[in-house]
């Protein structure tokens, strides 16, 4: 990369301390948000063309597609820490993406098996949309750099995910996201993106139902910052870190983003749609990729059975609900490892030989050696299902641009629901997700920002500022003790594994609705003893973790009111799939901190529900 346009001490520098300038071209690209240009006479509040909440895939494919599109408007990514802090990096087997038509692969079938994958609880014109997309992403990322895999005629390689018929799993080794991540940061960058890191989102400015903009908090030093901007994008992530004991999902990926749209009026799509990954390593939940699957790797139980014939003619390569399931039933049974937390069964790669796991997947033996002490070239991996990807999200009233239904909000991502999932992802799907997704939140919220005139007064964004700086204070006013509530934290995440977990059932719910009631009222009782708002991390963890109880009293409330079984969702008490009553999306809103639930019909077009078999 030319030196001129990225000097990477000085960009470290930056971001860790916050010195730098606007000025992409000649400078590095992390800022201040004093550095932000003024908004003009109403207002003396910093602003931004178009603000990116979120500096994974989907964050910065939008960022880059606003600079491309119009590079004319200025564009500046939040984060809550470095642009490479995100769940993306830590996705490994790969993006999905038909490249090879010629061995009777389609763009069409792969619509089919996310249809067919997601339950049929996917929008379908959605679907047929996001897979054409699909491969232009893969084309895009090959173009910018992305160092895929290759076969031996040089094309980009490609491999079986769970539920899919073809190899369509585009990989780069088994740090599939990771690689793609940077791809994606090293084209921010090249394109003038600029990154305002250190910064929390605490909630969207509206003003006459437009977004304003957002207020964020500088963690280096606590102050609450109103920034206005003509557009702004969410993509922070997902919310499965509501299972805190066991999940893949990053520590910094709260639901923020999803959980400050509930709170600006917005509907809340499908949150009980959660899905989980059927290996993560026995302690924690980390993930092993599905490409392990993929290669060939084997189930094994404590009878020495590859026990996946019994549920699926796919074997390991069936769905990740039904393999998930499969798993989880076999420890039900007693054919399991350990006892309870620590129950597990076993995955087996040792027949594919050192060469081609260093070649193939080294990052998931490194994490073998790192959580288990175990070398997956010698012996079987200890695995159990874990949280893994939220399927639900913000609703979004157009695919074509990820508009949401609030005027100027664009989300992309995990953190958005255009009904691509429905009730279960196929693997390889969420990178495709994301890039597709993110590109089109940046070209929609460019298009936005380049006909806005004006920003808004910036009234309600100083208003709301102020109503957290009132309560930041409150908050830090306290003198809890130093433990409580990260013990509240680890109680709400085992509840939420007990009750609302892989198999889940009417009583359980109702249980925990209450339950989630008391966790919520603990909370707002809890005051964090530390004053001092210089990278204050107790109150980033209060806010977060608050977030994340809001988001599992919807995705609860979902849950008791979907009397069926499909996808992630299983309801052992309605063990079938009901398409009479529930072939429709969930919405939950907020208002005064009550939820409401309603539904909305699936998009059916191309493919008529059938039976769900593998």
């Amino acid at each position: 990369m030319n030196e001129e346009k990225f000097n990477r001490r000085d960009f470290i520098k930056s971001a860790t301390f916050g010195v730098g300038a606007v000025a992409a071209s000649t400078s590095p690209v992390s800022i201040m948000a004093s550095e932000l240009k003024k908004s003009g006479k109403n207002t003396s509040l910093p602003s931004v063309d178009v603000l990116v909440i979120g500096s994974g895939g989907a964050g910065l494919r939008a960022a880059v597609a606003v600079r491309k599109n119009h590079p004319n408007l200025n564009v500046v990514v939040v984060n809550k820490g470095m642009p490479s802090r995100n769940a993306t990096c830590m996705a490994e087997g790969g993006i999905n993406g038909v490249i090879d038509f010629e061995n009777g692969d389609s763009n069409k079938l792969h619509a089919y098996d996310t249809v067919k994958g997601s339950d049929f609880l996917g929008d379908q014109d959605v679907i047929i949309k996001f897979a054409q997309k699909a491969t232009e992403a893969i084309h895009e990322l090959d173009y910018a750099g992305m160092p895929f895999n290759r076969q031996q005629d040089k094309t980009v390689a490609r491999r079986f995910a769970g539920g899919a018929k073809y190899e369509r799993c585009n990989y780069a080794a088994d740090k599939t996201g990771s690689i793609m991540m940077h791809t994606c940061l090293d084209e921010a960058i090249t394109n003038g993106v600029n990154f305002l890191l250190d910064h929390y989102l605490l909630d969207i400015a509206i003003d006459n139902n437009e977004c304003e903009g957002a207020v964020l908090l500088n963690m280096q030093t606590g102050d609450v910052v109103p920034v206005l901007a003509k557009s702004v994008v969410l993509a922070t992530g997902g919310y499965t870190r509501v299972f805190y004991n066991r999940t893949s999902t990053p520590f910094n990926a709260s639901g923020d983003g999803i959980a400050a749209a509930l709170r600006a009026g917005l509907a809340f799509k499908d949150p009980e749609m959660l899905q989980f990954h059927p290996t993560g390593v026995r302690n924690g939940g980390a993930l092993i990729t599905e490409a392990a699957r993929g290669l060939g790797g084997k189930l094994i139980n404590n009878k020495g059975e590859r026990f996946m014939s019994k549920y699926s003619n796919r074997l390991e390569l069936a769905p990740r609900d039904i393999v998930s399931r499969s798993i989880e039933s076999e420890i039900r049974l007693g054919n399991g490892f350990g006892e309870g937390m620590g129950s597990y069964v076993l995955l087996d790669v040792t027949h594919l030989g050192e060469e081609q796991i260093m070649n193939e997947l080294p990052q998931i033996r490194h994490i073998g050696l790192l959580f288990e002490g175990i070398d997956l070239v010698k012996e079987p991996i200890k695995i159990r299902p874990t949280a893994h990807y939220s399927m639900g999200g913000i609703e979004i009233a157009k695919f074509d641009d990820m508009s949401t239904h609030l005027a100027g909000l664009f989300a992309a991502g995990e953190t958005s629901c255009a009904s691509i999932h429905g009730a279960n992802r196929l693997g390889g799907n969420s990178l495709a997700d994301a890039a597709v997704t993110g590109k089109l939140a940046g070209e929609g919220a460019g298009e936005y920002a380049n006909k806005r005139q004006n920003y808004g007064s910036g009234k309600h964004a100083e208003e709301l500022a102020q109503k957290w700086r009132i309560k930041l204070k409150d908050i830090t006013s306290g003198n809890s003790k130093p433990n409580e509530l990260y013990d509240l934290r680890e109680e709400f995440g085992q509840y939420n594994w007990d009750n609302m977990g892989i198999y889940r059932t009417g009583e359980k719910l109702e249980k925990h609705i209450k339950i989630l009631d008391e966790i919520w009222a603990k909370y707002n009782n809890l005051k964090i003893s530390n004053p001092n708002m210089f990278y204050n991390t107790a109150l980033i963890e209060y806010l977060e973790f608050g977030n994340l109880i809001l988001l599992a009293r919807c995705a609860c409330l979902g849950a008791l009111n979907r009397k069926e079984s499909r996808g992630a969702h299983t309801r052992e008490d309605y063990p079938t799939r009901d398409d009479e009553n529930f072939l429709k999306h969930s919405l939950v809103t907020l208002k005064d901190d009550k939820l409401s639930l309603s539904y909305k019909d699936v998009v059916i077009t191309e493919f008529k529900p059938e039976e769900r078999k593998y």
